[in-house]
């Protein structure tokens, strides 16, 4: 199993008992964050055993591939000295160091191997957290959002059903209804004084005409 899919396992179960618990939204994201980043400490831990290793099974390699050579070298110096007694042993000297030699060769293969699929996991995961820290400021003001709306939501329903507000309503209707009356009343009034002012008008003509006729009968 891989880093990211043993860290992901264990992930997932600390974010599915959140989400049981109904724990609140940025929590969990922030949970999930944390999460991440100890995976990626523990991967990082994980990639740099794995590349001491490495290290350790080169200079083994290295080793026993430098003691080849050097066996090789004395069976040359035993022959030159006429002793193939020694050549024949230098030799077989040289051909297990060969063999341990070529042995951690295959080592270093396979751990380098494995140190270049950890590595590219880890720069996954790494990347993984960048995504998600980006995504993590959208998700809670989006959030904030939501609460925010639904608290003016909230607000607003427990004004219109409030009693208070209905008063206020009631009273706008009567003081409406009180300025109606005033206007038409005010109204009428106008309209009788406009009678009167007509009525002393016609009564004024008709002075006038009764003085004129009684300066034309020569009665004024």
């Amino acid at each position: 199993m891989g880093i990211l899919e043993r860290l992901s396992r264990l992930i997932r179960a600390n974010l599915n008992d959140l989400i049981r618990r109904a724990e609140d939204p940025e929590k969990i994201i922030e949970q999930a964050l944390e999460d991440m980043r100890a995976a990626l400490r523990e991967a990082r831990m994980e990639v740099a055993e794995a590349m001491a290793e490495l290290r350790k099974l080169e200079r083994e390699q290295q080793s026993y591939a430098e003691q080849a050579a050097a066996w090789e070298r004395k069976a040359a110096e035993a022959l030159k000295a006429e002793r193939e007694d020694l050549a024949r042993e230098a030799l077989k000297r040289k051909q297990q160091a060969q063999a341990l030699a070529e042995g951690f060769a295959q080592q270093v293969a396979q751990q380098q191997a494995l140190v270049n699929q950890l590595t590219t996991q880890l720069k996954a995961l790494e990347s993984k957290i960048q995504e998600s820290e980006a995504r993590k400021a959208l998700l809670i003001a989006r959030k904030k959002g939501v609460e925010a709306a639904e608290t003016v939501r909230r607000f607003e329903s427990k004004v219109d059903a409030h009693s208070a507000v209905e008063a206020f309503d009631e009273m706008e209707r009567r003081i409406e209804a009180m300025e109606d009356k005033h206007k038409a009343l005010a109204e009428l009034d106008r309209n009788d004084i406009e009678k009167e002012l007509e009525r002393l008008d016609a009564n004024r003509q008709v002075e006038e005409d009764l003085n004129r006729l009684k300066r034309e009968l020569g009665l004024a």
